[in-house]
C-alpha cells in the first residue's frame, strides 16, 4: 500500500504537511431543495470576497485544512471551493456522496445501487465534475426517525465505494440508534465500521449511545461549537476522554458559510471559537498538549486520509 494521503483542493497532502484540521465546516451550502429555482446557484467573486478572509483567519490561527461538509443536495460546489482555496491559499477536503430526504436529486433517486457507487468511485478515484478535485470522502445523511429505502440504497453503495478505496462515510445522523442502523447496513456490504463518522454525536442526549456506535470502531463527533455555550462544549470534551474516546472524537463548529438563498451569501460565522476558546479552556483545565494535538491534529487526518 502506498503513503496515507488526504486529498484536497490543493492536491493530496502527507500527514507532515498539515497541523490542525477542522472536520465539519461548510464553504458554500444551500439548505434549499434542488428542485428550487437558483438552487446552489452564485457569484463566484461575491463568494471567493465573503469567504476567502474567513479562512485566511484561521490559517493565521494555525489551522492548516477545513473538511467541507457540503454533499450532493445541499448546494456542494466544488468548483467554488476551489476557487476559494486558492485564494487564500488554504485545503479544503470535498465530499461525495447525496444528503437525505427530501434533499436528493431526481437523478439519483432513480439511480440504481450499481450506477451510484459508479459515481462516487469516480468522484474519489478520478474527481469532481470537470475540477480536477479528487472527494476525499463519502458525505450522506439519514432521516431522524429512522433510514428510509432511499437512503439506504445511497448508503449501500457508499459502503462499497468506501471498501474499494479506503474513503470514510461521515453522515448526518440525529438519532444514535440510527447510526447503528448505519453501521449494520455498513457490516453487511462488507464496510468497515471503523471508517465511518457519526455526525452531530452531541445531538444524541443519550451518551451511553455515543459510547456504543465507538464500541463499534466509529468516529463520533462534537461539531455544533460555538453554538452552544463554550462551558458547555469542554464538558463534553472531557465527559468523552474520560470514558477512553479520545483516539475516535472529532471536533468542529458546523459553521461558515456563503448561503446562495441569502442577500450577498448571508453574515458568516467564523471557524475561530475552537482555536480561541475552547482549546484554551481546556488547557486551563489540565488538559495536555499531547491530547489536544491527537484531537485537533492526529484524530482529523486519521479519519479523512486515505
Amino acid at each position: 500500500m502506498g503513503e496515507t494521503l488526504l486529498h484536497t483542493t490543493l492536491g493530496a497532502l502527507r500527514r507532515d504537511q498539515l497541523g490542525m484540521i477542522l472536520p465539519h465546516e461548510h464553504v458554500f451550502v444551500d439548505l434549499r431543495t434542488p428542485d428550487q429555482p437558483g438552487y446552489a446557484e452564485a457569484d463566484t467573486e461575491a463568494v471567493v470576497a465573503l469567504m476567502a478572509p474567513q479562512l485566511e483567519a484561521i490559517k493565521a490561527l494555525g489551522v492548516t485544512a477545513l473538511v467541507e461538509c457540503s454533499t450532493g443536495g445541499v448546494g456542494r460546489r466544488a468548483d467554488l471551493d476551489l476557487v476559494v482555496s486558492r485564494a487564500a491559499d488554504f485545503p479544503i477536503v470535498v465530499p461525495t456522496g447525496n444528503y437525505r430526504e427530501p434533499w436528493i436529486p431526481d437523478w439519483v433517486r432513480e439511480a440504481s445501487e450499481a450506477e451510484l457507487e459508479r459515481w462516487m468511485l469516480d468522484e474519489l478515484t478520478d474527481g469532481i465534475e470537470g475540477t480536477g478535485v479528487r472527494a476525499a470522502w463519502i458525505k450522506l445523511s439519514a432521516g431522524d426517525d429512522g433510514i428510509t429505502p432511499l437512503e439506504a440504497r445511497i448508503l449501500r453503495a457508499a459502503a462499497r465505494a468506501a471498501a474499494a478505496t479506503g474513503a470514510i462515510i461521515g453522515s448526518h445522523t440525529i438519532r444514535g440508534r440510527v447510526v447503528l442502523d448505519q453501521l449494520d447496513i455498513i457490516a453487511a456490504e462488507g464496510g468497515n465500521p471503523a471508517r465511518f463518522i457519526s455526525i452531530h454525536t452531541q445531538a444524541e442526549p443519550d451518551f451511553g449511545l455515543h459510547r456504543a456506535v465507538a464500541a463499534r470502531g466509529a468516529f463520533i463527533e462534537y461539531d455544533n461549537i460555538g453554538w452552544v455555550p463554550v462551558a458547555d462544549s469542554v464538558d463534553l470534551v472531557e465527559r468523552a476522554i474520560a470514558h477512553g474516546l479520545t483516539d475516535q472524537l472529532l471536533l468542529s463548529h458546523d459553521r461558515g458559510w456563503f448561503d446562495p438563498a441569502q442577500p450577498g451569501g448571508g453574515v458568516p460565522k467564523p471557524y475561530d471559537v475552537l482555536s480561541r476558546e475552547v482549546l484554551p479552556m481546556l488547557r486551563a483545565r489540565g488538559l495536555d498538549e499531547a491530547t489536544i494535538t491527537r484531537l485537533t491534529h492526529d484524530n482529523p487526518f486519521n479519519a479523512f486520509a486515505r
